[in-house]
């Protein structure tokens, strides 16, 4: 009996083993600018961007207490590894790519996700670190519960965020 050898597409939706470099993380504890930034620091850098998504006090004009985070932290964690794959094939110069998604019930004013690109050059960390976070928000299987100041509570797919005219 012999082994089929799986065609080079099979390959391609598989990331490859992360870069030593790269770090990704789902969490329940809060999240730390300054240790996000640490982890993209190098002295082969010109540039660490950082982009840190708060918990807002409103959307669409209604009032938001807190958000509650849910993720399938496998999946998340590839998608994390892929986007971090992809801005290396897009920007080789990039030598840090950080990606860190909170869990659980944040209120206003928390960090729910920190996203940091190191590079030597700054305009491509800033285009690393926005396409890192709207990947993200498009691809990551992560949800929050939005709950609303009048007691009423709605779950919204952070995919759906890019559909949406407010971009959650």
């Amino acid at each position: 009996m012999s082994a089929i050898a799986p065609s080079a597409s099979a390959f391609a939706s598989r990331p490859a083993a992360p870069h030593p470099s790269d770090h990704f993380a789902i969490t329940f504890a809060p999240l730390s600018l300054p240790e996000i930034y640490d982890l993209a620091d190098d002295p082969a850098n010109g540039a660490v961007v950082v982009m840190s998504g708060m918990v807002r006090q409103e959307t669409d004009g209604k009032p938001v207490i807190a958000l509650e985070y849910q993720a399938y932290e496998p999946m998340a964690l590839k998608v994390f590894q892929q986007i971090a794959a992809e801005i290396r094939a897009t920007w080789p110069d990039v030598s840090h790519v950080i990606i860190h998604h909170r869990t659980g019930k944040l209120v206003v004013g928390e960090i729910s996700v920190l996203v940091a690109v190191g590079c030597p050059h700054r305009a491509e960390a800033f285009a690393a670190c926005q396409y890192a976070i709207d990947t993200l928000k498009h691809n990551a299987p992560i949800w929050k519960k939005e709950h609303w100041a009048d007691g009423s509570t709605s779950w919204v797919s952070i995919g759906a965020c890019e559909q949406s005219p407010t971009g959650c």
